[in-house]
């Protein structure tokens, strides 16, 4: 049977969805849930074996502590020694066996790369992997390997400066021609000034620590067509600057975005307002001295410290109502972030963000996801299945196509829930399905009461195959499907059976 069982779906702790790797979670013994983990590395207890000592360590050191109570792990350079942690990882102890004295930072980018492990396992550092010894004549340095490999994507951007009387132009040349406002993020943070560019799979970054005093507020502009980026800041003071600044870390990098490290900037809790039993609407606001505008289809990850450890977790960026995208915006940058969360009672991260008062602050992370909004271009068949929270990454898609694709024909959303009261957002839905009759939508329930008129159940071949529908037989179509794991693995198969092709699907998964 290809329906998912009930006791899955929806998961008791499914977490809101994101554009990333999925992972399986295996079920933890008692007394190993993350707040115990965080009592034992508060303990005291020696979790590395070495009596607080911390060592240079060999790679072929490392390779003797591989086993599962002797195991340690590189990551970015440092060693950890992760035997105690065993029984607390929610993947599995298996899942960390396959890092297994040895480096494991690939396979920790690939399911992992949002987790803050320098706070999770300072604990258990061991130290530094030891300098490897020159290599011989004839082998490329990593660093030369990087340069290769970048290389081989876009061309390296480069960026210039220049003044008035009262302004500081910073200046970046991408070489592309796709580039808006959404590829550029910039922060100032005291004397330090740091511009990230994402162009395709790759990070171009201008980090500076800036030689004079600037104001808090700058503007930032694209000019498309040519892929020009401009950051005009205002001096505190009329005088000429000799230099922009003195480089910062990877300041005039350009290397894989994978390669780079999570940035974080703290933003303010302006507002919180329920919109179902369980899920809210938080509306985050950006410090003066950001730019930041997530993507559609995008999603950040949010930090707390908890018990005194920083805790993360992703979260996809929604409008702060369906309608509001239709709207010419007041200001060209918007200044807030609204994200619709479900607060889970039993749960470790949730409560403490309902907890948060109005002007408390949240630590917001740059955009992740692998969403391409170009996949929407010349699109005419636009279907979305939804499943719960699932639903946020599908708000700004949504808009996003209505407001902006001439070719497209319909766009029809198929919303699963456990009853009505679960249906985020339904008043809005079927007034933009009234107001746009290129839109449908049609709600799924699990659990209705016996007054529901409307489809029930769980995701199916049979529900599939009657709602997707084509306009026409040579109609371009895009299917985007997000859930909890059950929900998206059995809608992918489906979605194969039914002969739609992989570019004709796009999963968020958890």
């Amino acid at each position: 049977m290809l329906n998912v069982p009930s006791q899955s779906f929806p998961g008791p702790s499914s977490q809101q969805r994101v554009a990333s790797g999925g992972r399986s979670k295996v079920p933890l013994k008692q007394g190993r849930s993350l707040m115990d983990w965080i009592r034992l590395t508060k303990s005291g207890k020696d979790l590395t074996g070495l009596k607080g000592r911390l060592i240079e360590v060999t790679e072929e050191e490392l390779k003797k502590h591989n086993k599962k109570d002797d195991c340690w792990i590189c990551i970015r350079g440092f060693v950890y020694n992760v035997s105690p942690y065993m029984e607390y990882h929610p993947g599995g102890e298996d899942e960390l066996m396959r890092a297994a004295g040895s480096d494991g930072t690939d396979l920790f980018d690939q399911v992992h790369r949002w987790v803050n492990y320098e706070s999770m396992l300072k604990e258990c550092l061991v130290g530094r992997m030891a300098m490897k010894p020159a290599l011989p004549k004839g082998m490329l340095p990593q660093s030369q390997v990087t340069d290769t490999l970048a290389k081989e994507g876009p061309s390296s951007p480069s960026y210039d400066w220049f003044q008035t009387d009262s302004l500081v132009t910073i200046v970046i040349y991408t070489k592309q021609k796709d580039i808006n406002l959404d590829s550029v993020i910039v922060d100032h943070r005291d004397d330090s000034f740091r511009a990230e560019t994402v162009i395709k799979d790759y990070s171009y970054l201008v980090h500076v620590a800036l030689s004079h005093e600037i104001q808090e507020d700058f503007s930032v502009l694209v000019v498309e067509n040519v892929g020009k980026i401009e950051i005009v800041l205002k001096k505190k003071e009329n005088t000429s600057w000799k230099r922009l600044g003195h480089p910062l870390e990877n300041h005039n990098a350009f290397i894989p975005k994978k390669d780079t490290g999570l940035f974080y900037r703290k933003c303010q809790l302006v507002s919180k307002e329920d919109v179902t039993h369980d899920t809210k609407l938080f509306c985050l606001m950006l410090p003066p001295s950001t730019h930041l505008q997530v993507p559609a289809g995008q999603h950040v990850y949010l930090k707390l410290p908890i018990t005194g450890t920083e805790i993360v977790k992703p979260y996809t960026p929604v409008s702060d109502s369906l309608f509001s995208e239709f709207k010419e915006p007041v200001l060209p940058n918007n200044i807030y972030i609204y994200f619709l969360i479900k607060i889970y009672p039993a749960g470790f991260f949730t409560p403490e963000l309902d907890q948060l008062q109005i002007g408390d602050y949240v630590s917001v992370s740059n955009p992740e996801g692998n969403f391409i909004i170009s996949q929407l271009q010349e699109l005419e068949d636009l279907f979305l299945l939804a499943a719960g929270t699932g639903f946020t990454p599908m708000v700004k898609v949504l808009n996003y196509a209505l407001t902006n694709i001439p070719s497209l024909r319909k766009v029809k959303l198929m919303f699963f829930n456990k009853t009505e009261d679960d249906i985020i957002w339904r008043s809005q839905l079927e007034k933009l399905a009234f107001k746009d009759k290129r839109f449908e939508v049609e709600f799924v329930l699990s659990a209705p009461t016996s007054e529901w008129n409307g489809k029930q159940g769980y995701i199916s071949p049979a529900l599939l195959s009657e709602f997707l529908k084509r306009s026409s037989d040579t109609s371009k179509v895009l299917i985007c499907l997000c859930g909890p794991t059950p929900f998206t693995e059995q809608g992918m198969k489906m979605l194969h059976d039914l002969n739609f092709s992989k570019d004709e699907i796009h999963s968020f998964t958890a």
